[in-house]
Formats: structure tokens, sequence, C-alpha cells
């Protein structure tokens, strides 16, 4: 497992962070000053715009790093994002799980998409506040998108998983798989349709017609709020 994901170390004292990081750094570490600044701002910017253009409900907006920005970041304890990779976040609302994953892969560029605009506002307006650089939004539908490809596709409770996949994959590079040697510590490399999902997936799997890896969240992060919430990665291969 990468070095910066230890499970129950702490980089920061209950003083230190703001309300609810805790559970982030719990999980992760290593962090750059730069991205411990990030993370810090998420909490304040989400507040200020939700209270304007609610794209956080509002029983949830008080555990945004547990049910927003952890949540968005299982996907990292799971595939690694190389650098020069590029992502599409199809329908990503507030900017999960785009945003947090942007924070965590400096290195990556992101495209996140959404077809209702105010809520790209919302985005915009924490990529500027965070400084985050490699982010970019456009407000379009997935399946209108021309003459664009992306390595992966990322996405969080938006649509089935069969209208996903649908989407998905006329926008994906076709890649050979990443093996990670037995008794590595390497994460594989991300590749095809990455998205969070919840509870009983076996019709919606089978409605696909696709073979999804399946990693159970609770798994990662033993909190109660990821029981029955689960990673799907569909893989694009260049024999599909």
């Amino acid at each position: 497992m990468d070095d910066r994901i230890l499970y129950h170390l702490c980089t920061f004292t209950m003083e230190e962070a703001p309300r609810g990081l805790e559970i982030v750094t719990r999980y992760f570490s290593d962090f750059t000053p730069e991205q411990n600044r990030q993370l810090r701002a998420l909490e304040e910017v989400y507040h200020e715009w939700n209270a304007r253009i609610n794209v956080i409900s509002r029983k949830d907006i008080g555990s945004l790093y547990e049910k927003h920005v952890l949540h968005s970041l299982s996907i990292a304890a799971v595939f690694d994002f190389p650098p020069g990779t590029h992502v599409i976040d199809i329908g990503t609302g507030g900017g999960f799980p785009g945003i947090p994953l942007a924070i965590f892969f400096p290195e990556t560029q992101f495209q996140l998409v959404d077809s209702i605009a105010k809520k790209l506002k919302v985005v915009d307006a924490v990529a500027d506040a965070l400084s985050l650089t490699n982010i970019c939004t456009q407000h379009i539908r997935a399946e209108e998108i021309k003459g664009k490809k992306f390595d992966i596709a990322i996405s969080r409770a938006v649509a089935p998983l069969k209208d996903l996949w649908f989407w998905s994959r006329p926008l994906l590079r076709p890649q050979n798989m990443h093996l990670v040697p037995e008794n590595s510590d390497a994460l594989p490399k991300a590749s095809g349709l990455i998205c969070l999902k919840g509870g009983d997936l076996h019709a919606e799997i089978s409605e696909s017609g696709t073979r999804p890896k399946i990693h159970e969240i609770y798994d990662l992060f033993p909190e109660e709020s990821f029981r029955e919430k689960y990673i799907l990665q569909v893989p694009y291969q260049r024999n599909n």
C-alpha cells in the first residue's frame, strides 16, 4: 500500500485540525504543506458556497470530510493516478470525487463535467480558492462530448452503471492492464471507469453487461458510514 495511506495514523492533533479533517488524516498521511492547506480550506469554502447554492445536503455538510472527502479518496486508497493522466469526472455535482482526488494527485489533469451550470460555479469557486491548477470544468452532458479522450472516467452515484459505462466508454483511451508484481506495495494504475456506488448492486451490475472489479470501502475505512459502499472498476483494455 502507498506510504501516503497509513491506517490510524493522524498527522494533526485534534486542536490543529478543522472539525472532521482528522477522519481523513486517520487514514492518509504525508501530505505536502500545500495539500494540507487545501484540505483545511475545503470546509470554509464549501460552507460558504453551500449556503448560496445547495450542492451538499444540509444533513451532510457537517460531515463533509467523512462523507464526501474521505469517500472520494477511497479511490486513491486502491488506485494510483500517474502524473500526466487525464481524468473525466462525470456528473461531478459539487466536485466529488474530482476535487479531493485533484488535491491528492496534483500532477494529474481532471476535467469535471456536469449538466447543471450552477453546480460548476461552486466547483470553479472551490478550485480557485484552493489554487487547484489541475482542474477544468465544462457545462455539458458526458454523452455530448466529442473529439476528446481520457485515460480514466470517475463518477459518484450519478447514474446506473449501465449508463455510466455507455457514456464513458467512447471517451476512454484503450489501455493495456498495469500489472503489479507480487509482493509489491505499489497500487495498480487506474484505468477505465471507476465509480462509487452503494447498496445492493447485483441487479444494476447484471443489467450493465459489465463485470466490474469491486472493492468494499468499509474494508479500507472501517467507519459505519461506509458499510455497503463500494468502488466499482470497469477496465477498458485494447481488446474490448
